[in-house]
């Protein structure tokens, strides 16, 4: 087992073949600045191209998941600093959306808030454990903010009207209505949070990597295609996935 730096803002944690990502602003309910969520985007595609990790759980320290943007930092992001705010933008955008790229699996272990872009992230990997204190939602509209940047990866999984809900209304929910929205896996006391998702993680660390990274990217892959596109895609892999036997490196 490695750790980073007490003070790093990811925390890297190794067990065996899975690779804990932890946000590091406990302080601050791990709210997303910009140092933050470049040292996340990174730490990300570190593990995605780390020898000998095969899945990646993703969880926040102290007793918040994610709280969303740090809207302390809003301060400078203004017009006259439009540099700032399109950089800010383009990080945000491709930290949200790299989870379902990777080539690894990505469990998040979500407890207390997950808000905003914290939502967004907890969504974002292929699987979320929820802790029985989950408080999760996109209150934005109520800052007078709009949740541009998470909207897609809401819509895609909830289905329109109930994201319209969540989005307009700004409602916090709990572990069990997320479950039965279909975000959240399991739901667990937050005490096993993390102990649920290396579970669920470990079960895809033994799985042929070959198989399970082509598994991954058809599973997105067809989302998105028309019924005839997406089985021949899948075809496709059919025939490559012959080829998977026996290669468990």
């Amino acid at each position: 087992m490695s750790d980073t730096a007490n003070n790093a803002m990811v925390l890297i944690e190794d067990r065996d073949a899975v690779r804990i990502l932890w946000m590091n602003r406990p302080d601050k309910l791990n709210a997303l600045d910009t140092a933050l969520t470049q040292a996340l985007h990174d730490a990300l595609l570190a593990a995605d191209e780390a020898e000998g990790i095969r899945a990646i759980v993703l969880a926040g320290k102290g007793r918040g998941f994610c709280a969303g943007a740090d809207l302390e930092e809003f301060k400078d992001l203004t017009p006259e600093r439009q540099h700032l705010v399109l950089r800010r933008a383009d990080l945000t955008c491709r930290t949200q959306a790299m989870m379902q790229r990777l080539g690894k699996p990505i469990v998040s272990a979500v407890q207390g808030p997950a808000v905003g872009g914290g939502a967004g992230l907890a969504i974002g990997c292929d699987m979320m454990v929820a802790a029985t204190d989950l408080k999760f939602g996109y209150p934005e509209l109520k800052h007078s903010i709009v949740p541009a940047l998470v909207m897609t990866g809401l819509q895609r999984a909830l289905g329109r009207k109930a994201a319209f809900e969540m989005i307009s209304l700004g409602r916090l929910i709990g572990a069990e209505e997320a479950r039965a929205l279909g975000l959240a896996n399991r739901v667990v006391p937050p005490e096993d949070v993390i102990g649920e998702a290396l579970a669920i993680a470990r079960q895809w660390a033994d799985a042929n990597p070959l198989a399970m990274g082509a598994a991954k990217s058809l599973f997105y892959r067809v989302a998105d295609l028309p019924y005839e596109a997406a089985m021949a895609a899948g075809k496709d892999v059919n025939a490559l996935m012959r080829g998977f036997r026996g290669k468990n490196s």
